[in-house]
Order: structure tokens, then C-alpha cells, then sequence
């Protein structure tokens, strides 16, 4: 993208899908733990899913393929905006996330690359595309666990239309996003269009794994997607 007058690049520089299922992380991250209420083995992978087959990752996939098959987010207009502006940290309370980004590339084969494995307080974003803020889809990925436990985005399906995310960015702005819908989609169906298709306004996407673990696979069976809008931006002292 360019960094002066920020405009994102065309559709061949979004991460795409190949061959089956749109999955965006294939490291198996293996980790035992008792969930609330039942105690369960849980398995995760990292993004890039050609890279390695292993537990299910967080992140989803990053392509836009087949049409999707559900109706686009409506989110309210904003004739807010920003410039182009790397993001330094996500911070939402609400599921105690409070961690900074590393910038993620794509794969050989046109997939996410993950965040590192071995970090479980980190999220990375495609940095091919808008920066948050910025207007356009802005893609964001995070691992639901690592080797050696839970992982930022461990709580991401639990957010609600209204709840609200914050990104600091570089230039010391802060940007304010309000979820309008968490959805699960099977990554045998993943709905790339929906989810990274450009916008005329600034939007944010949260990726993560979700869904149960295919255990043959070694990768969970589905993506969580979070769908925001830029509500608010302010200056940090």
C-alpha cells in the first residue's frame, strides 16, 4: 500500500485461498486444559494452514474466492476516517485483551502467516491491506492458545454487538470500533468476500479458530470473525 496517500492494494494483494478450505494457521499447538464446567483437551494451530497441519490455530483464513453466500455487514455509515498508520496495540477489556501487533505477510501459497507460536499475548495484522482506522476491511488475527496455554483471542466469540475494541495506532491516535456481529463459519465455507472485501469506510475484522477440533485434521473445523466499525478516534497525550 501506499504510504502517502493511503489506498489499499487490489484484490490480488488479499490472502488467498487455495485448494480446500480457507484455514489461516496449520502449526498444531497442543495444550491440556479444564474448561469451565467440563474438563477438555484443548487443541490449537497458528494461521498459515499449508504450512503445517496441527492443532487448530486461531486466526482464520485470508482469501477472497468464491462469492460468499451471506448478505454483506451492514454497519452505519461514519464519515470517520484516518490516514495510514500502523497499529501498536488492541485493547479490549471487555475480554481482557491488552496486547501489541506484529505485522503478518502471506504465505507461498497466498495464506496469512500467524503470529509467532511461541507469544500467547500478540496479534498481528495483514499489513497488505488498511491499517485500522483506515478506510477498508482492516484484518486482524490472533491465536485462541499456544503450546503453553490460553492465547489472546481465547475469548473473542464472546463479544456482543456494541462492545467496543481499541486500537493505538503509531501516529499516537487511538480508534475506537464497535462490534456489529460475531458469526462462525465453517472454513469448508468460508464467506472470503464477506470478510475481506474492501469497504468504503474504516472496518475491522478479528479472526481467531473456533468450532470443534478435528482431531484427523489436526485443525479446528471452523473461524470465529468479529465485524466492527470505527466509532470513535481521539489523540493520546
Amino acid at each position: 500500500m501506499a504510504p502517502v496517500a493511503p489506498q489499499k492494494q487490489q484484490p490480488s494483494s488479499k490472502p488467498r485461498q487455495t485448494g480446500t478450505a480457507p484455514r489461516p494457521f496449520a502449526r498444531a499447538l497442543m495444550w491440556p486444559a479444564l474448561a469451565a464446567g467440563m474438563g477438555a483437551l484443548l487443541v490449537f494451530n497458528s494461521f498459515d494452514t499449508s504450512a503445517d497441519s496441527k492443532p487448530p490455530v486461531p486466526p482464520a483464513a485470508v482469501a477472497p474466492v468464491a462469492p460468499s453466500l451471506f448478505a454483506p455487514t451492514t454497519a452505519p455509515k461514519t464519515e470517520l476516517a484516518l490516514s495510514r498508520s500502523a497499529p501498536k496495540r488492541l485493547s479490549i477489556p471487555e475480554i481482557g485483551v491488552d496486547a501489541p501487533f506484529t505485522a503478518l505477510g502471506l504465505g507461498p501459497k497466498g495464506q496469512l502467516n500467524a503470529p509467532p507460536p511461541n507469544d500467547s499475548n500478540l496479534v498481528g495484522w495483514f499489513k497488505g491491506g488498511a491499517t485500522p482506522g483506515e478506510r477498508g476491511a482492516s484484518i486482524v488475527a490472533g491465536h485462541v492458545d499456544t503450546k503453553t496455554g490460553p492465547a489472546v483471542f481465547l475469548q473473542l466469540d464472546q463479544l456482543k454487538p456494541g462492545s467496543t475494541a481499541d486500537i493505538t495506532r503509531q501516529d499516537g491516535s487511538v480508534a475506537t470500533f464497535t462490534v456489529d456481529s460475531v458469526e462462525t463459519f465453517s472454513k469448508a465455507n468460508f464467506p472470503d468476500d464477506r470478510v475481506y472485501a474492501d469497504t468504503p469506510t474504516p472496518q475491522l475484522r478479528l479472526i481467531t479458530c473456533g468450532g470443534a477440533y478435528d482431531r484427523a485434521a489436526k485443525d479446528y473445523v471452523d473461524n470465529v470473525v468479529v465485524f466492527a466499525h470505527l466509532t470513535a478516534m481521539k489523540k493520546t497525550p
